[in-house]
Order: C-alpha cells, then structure tokens, then sequence
C-alpha cells in the first residue's frame, strides 16, 4: 500500500515521463506521432497481402478462410511485442535514468509503470487499427474482446515481474542484458505466433504448454480473435499464480537491491 500511495503521489511526474518518451520517440520526425499508425498499418498490409494471399497461409481447420492467417499472425505479433517490449525496457530502466536516480529522490517503482504505460498504449493502437481492420472484413469479435482484459494482467503481471528482476539484476551484472535478448529471440520461435501450435509433434507440443506460459495465453488471445470465443481460463490458472509469484519475487529482488543500486550506477 506504501508503494501504491507513493505512485499515486508521483502520477504527474509519471504522465510527464510517459509524454516525454513519446515525443523523443519521433524528435525531429516531419510525421511524428502518426508513426503510431503507420507502423502497424503497414503490419498488417504485409502480413495480409504477402502471407495470405501471396504465399497462401493456411491454418488446419481453416483452410478455406482467406482471412485467418492474417488475423492469426497479427494478434500474435503485437501481443508478444507488448509482452517481451517490457522485459526488454526493463532491462535497462534504471541504467539509462542513472544521473536521475542519483541526483533526485523519487520512488523507483514509476520507471516500470511508465514502461507498463508506455507500452500499453501503444498495444491499444495496434489494437484499434486491427480491431477496425476486423470490422471491415466482418470478422470483428464483438463483446468477447474484452476477455483480453484478464489475458493483458497475466501477460504483463509475468513481464513486470521479470522486467523488474532482470532489470535490476542488470545494473550488477551487465551480461544479463546481453542473454536476456537472445533467450527472447529463442522464446518467441517456441511460442506459436507464425504457426499453429497443432502442427508440432505432440511431444513437443506438451513440452511447450508445461515450459513456456505464453502459449496457453497467445492461444487465448487468437481463439478471441479468429472465433470469437473465450479462452479456456482453466488452461491459464498455472500462468496466473506464475505472474503473481514473479511479481512478488521482482518487488522483493527490488526493494532488497534499492539501497545498493546508486553505488553501481
């Protein structure tokens, strides 16, 4: 509750940060925030028109469905560009606010909340132009979007969690940036974004939903989005008590670094 009323207390320097990251995002830029737009726009042509229609895409079960992979491939890029964005943020959210740290007395805690934020909007975007691109095409979900919302608090509860850990962990041992970013790369490739998870061996399939918790929530989010249907929350139970143990151990990793931190920065 400290940490949540100090937050509270430092909300407009959090907002500040957040509109700052924002504008030097596109500094000297002549089209600025309409890269926003552009950006997934021109994700969602590429993966529409070249692996849709040019390579002809398919999903099992679905074959005769000229949209699925479309749909299927861009929910699961901007999800897990949400997800492993903040790790890799959080990496080095406290090296690159050093001189900050050391000249000012504020509560650490709001560098992974304008990380969360500034992420988050960005994932709406993505969203909003997807969600408008679905509407079109008539395949918008309806009401079942909004059980993306437990799935966006598992997802980000896990990538907080290891931000905070590896991102102050980072700040003693630097070889943790380094091996944080290719674990990632490996880590999308075992999580079925660009294929289908049932065309994997079963072996292989049982390994991935015991080992890598983003598969049961990448799922959630495509059967959402391409059937219009719940995921099965019994499947993420596991992913759940996952984000609150990772939480628990990253506030605890931080709190108990704090006091060292400005000496190694």
């Amino acid at each position: 509750m400290q940490m949540l009323r100090a937050l509270w207390a430092y909300r407009e320097f959090i907002l500040g940060a957040i509109i700052r990251e924002f504008r030097g995002r596109y500094a000297r830029s002549l089209l600025g925030g309409m890269w926003n737009i552009l950006e997934p726009l021109a994700m969602i042509i590429i993966y529409t028109v070249i692996f849709s229609q040019v390579m002809q895409a398919k999903l099992s079960g679905l074959e005769e469905d000229k949209w699925a992979y479309s749909i299927f491939i861009c929910i699961g890029i901007i999800s897990w560009e949400l997800f492993s964005g903040v790790i890799i943020r959080s990496l080095n959210m406290f090296l690159e606010q050093a001189s900050l740290i050391k000249k000012t007395n504020f509560p650490r805690a709001t560098l992974p909340v304008v990380i969360l934020s500034s992420a988050m909007i960005n994932f709406f975007i993505n969203l909003l132009l997807i969600s408008i691109f679905l509407i079109i095409i008539d395949r918008f979900p309806g009401t079942v979007i909004f059980a993306i919302i437990p799935l966006l608090i598992i997802q980000q509860g896990i990538a907080i969690g290891l931000g905070l850990i590896l991102g102050t962990l980072n700040i003693f041992f630097r070889d943790i940036g380094k091996m944080t970013g290719i674990i990632i790369i490996f880590w999308f490739w075992l999580t079925p974004i660009i294929y289908p998870v049932s065309i994997l061996p079963e072996a292989i399939k049982s390994w991935l939903f015991y080992f890598n918790p983003m598969v049961a929530i990448i799922q959630g989010y495509q059967q959402i989005f391409l059937n219009a249907k719940v995921p099965v929350w019994s499947d993420l139970w596991l992913q759940g008590i996952l984000a609150v143990l990772l939480l628990a151990a990253g506030f605890s990793v931080f709190m108990r670094l704090s006091a060292e931190m400005v000496d190694e920065l």
